[in-house]
């Protein structure tokens, strides 16, 4: 018993010394004595302190001052810092405040008002700020005034609300009463609030007036959107959310997917270069943006169709096949030709642009097997000069990026397809690729068609791997360097061989007759 005593003894040392437990005889909190009366005719509250404590005996206030800092220490340092800063704060709503009060007409000394009523706001902060103004003005201004004063006959009034959320506000909606043109006033949104609780009719019309005229950023638009739901202003507040709801048609409005296809058509067919770039730019960025950051926000948020980008591919398509045909069939020397010629780059650019679009909704399967299907378009392709037809390689680069990073899924017979169709093209096109265009990303090309190499049965992984060995010989860096996947072949064809069967234990069991 003695030991546990003494070793709980050591653990409240311990705390003492940490600064957890105070010791009395070390220190002693200072304290402030509250007494108030509240009568009509009694003197204002005052603040009565206690005595001053009496300083410590001397061989205290040494070991005091030789004690290191503790958290106890540390806590109460952080507690005058904010102290500080919150004083700091009440001194500039003080400022504030005051400010406004100077412009306030019951202020001037020169106005005529009765000032029967004395109205006290008091913050929750303990802040409070008396004005002298008058019973009439409240009482026709606001109904919920004119119910509290209209009882008590033609008598001075003391008037306190407590524990307002933001006294300059109050104060603001009060001064608001006087004016005759509350339209040419600068009204901050807050006020409202203020004046529908105390049902100042023509402060929440002019506060509603305000926010309909007033442009909004984006955080604003929120936060009038949240202002307004909480107050439950419907009816008088539909004016003011115009700018961002939809209002019912009696004509046969446009449908949303109408107008996705209708930009995105205007960006696909715009003649000015640099603009077309900086509007796939912010589309692309729209659309993403929507599908990451608003998908669990807003369970009502509206997205292109799948059938819309679908319909725009294969646009796209024929055009690139009618430029083609053209293009081949026609005479090397036609002037038109080199107008052809940049017609199959941009036809292919804008296919490149709908593709990424549906790599990022995950739902470009169904055009890799399109792609996959498009033999005579290789075919147009061979006989195209690279400088103009490497555009159209790039789609088969995408595509296989997204099958390698597993953006895309689809079965291996339309993986192979892919590359039958198409990986001649890539590596022909591989160098002109590189060079003509600086956001290509030569590494990330070679891994997705590593990736989606490797994906396929280890026999075509062989024969695609084999010729692709043989042609990095002969053109260097003109081709595609997939050396990785070349190895991982390497490996499950020679050194980790998976036979698909286990091997037969060589345990045998014997059975026999233990009666004999």
């Amino acid at each position: 018993m003695a030991a546990e005593n003494m070793l709980k003894s050591r653990e409240i040392s311990t705390m003492i010394k940490q600064g957890f437990i105070s010791d009395p005889t070390l220190s002693l909190s200072p304290s402030r004595l509250v007494v108030s009366r509240v009568s009509p005719s009694s003197s204002p509250s005052r603040t009565l302190p206690l005595p001053p404590l009496s300083s410590p005996p001397p061989h205290l206030a040494s070991d005091s001052t030789r004690t290191s800092t503790t958290l106890f220490d540390m806590m109460s340092e952080e507690q005058q810092r904010e102290s500080k800063l919150g004083d700091e704060n009440r001194r500039r709503l003080q400022e504030r405040v005051y400010r406004v009060l100077a412009e306030a007409p019951f202020t001037n000394p020169n106005w005529c008002g009765s000032g029967d009523v004395k109205l006290t706001v008091s913050g929750q902060d303990g802040f409070k700020v008396s004005m002298n103004v008058d019973r009439k003005v409240l009482a026709v201004q606001s109904r919920f005034f004119a119910e509290k004063l209209r009882r008590d006959g033609p008598v001075s009034h003391n008037v306190e609300i407590c524990d307002c959320d933001d006294v300059e506000v109050y104060v603001e909606t009060v001064i608001l009463m006087y004016s005759d043109d509350l339209g040419k006033k600068l009204i901050r949104e807050h006020v409202v609030k203020v004046s529908v609780a105390i049902m100042f009719d023509e402060g929440i019309k002019a506060c509603l007036e305000y926010l309909e005229a007033v442009p909004w950023t984006e955080e604003e638009e929120e936060k009038v959107i949240l202002l307004l739901s909480e107050l439950h202003l419907h009816e008088s507040a539909s004016r003011v959310l115009q700018r961002i709801s939809v209002e019912p048609s009696t004509s046969s409005p446009a449908t949303p997917d109408d107008i996705f296809l209708r930009l995105l058509t205007c960006v696909l067919q715009g003649k000015d270069d640099k603009a077309r770039r900086e509007m796939k730019t912010l589309i692309s960025r729209l659309l993403r943006e929507d599908s990451s950051n608003h998908r669990n926000l807003y369970s009502n948020r509206i997205d292109v169709s799948r059938a819309t980008l679908y319909h725009l591919c294969h646009r796209c398509l024929t055009s690139l096949i009618l430029c083609l045909s053209e293009v081949t069939s026609t005479d090397e020397n036609r002037p038109n030709r080199g107008d052809l010629m940049k017609e199959i780059s941009r036809e292919a650019d804008s296919m490149q642009w709908i593709v990424d679009i549906l790599i990022d909704k995950r739902i470009g399967d169904e055009f890799v097997k399109l792609w996959a299907d498009q033999k005579e378009l290789a075919v147009l392709h061979s006989k195209i000069p690279t400088m103009y037809r490497h555009e159209i390689s790039k789609i088969t680069a995408q595509l296989c990026i997204a099958i390698g990073r597993g953006q895309i899924l689809v079965p291996k017979d339309i993986r192979l397809t892919l590359l039958s169709t198409w990986l001649e093209a890539l590596y022909d096109d591989f160098g002109w690729m590189k060079r003509a265009s600086r956001s290509i990303d030569k590494k990330l090309i070679e891994d997705g068609l590593s990736q989606t190499i490797l994906t396929l049965p280890l026999g075509q992984q062989q024969t695609i791997l084999l010729k692709w060995f043989d042609r990095f010989l002969n053109k260097g860096d003109d081709c595609p360097n997939i050396q990785g996947a070349f190895e991982i072949w390497w490996r499950r064809a020679f050194i980790r061989q998976y036979t698909g069967e286990q091997e037969n234990s060589e345990l045998q069991i014997t059975v026999y007759d233990s009666s004999n």
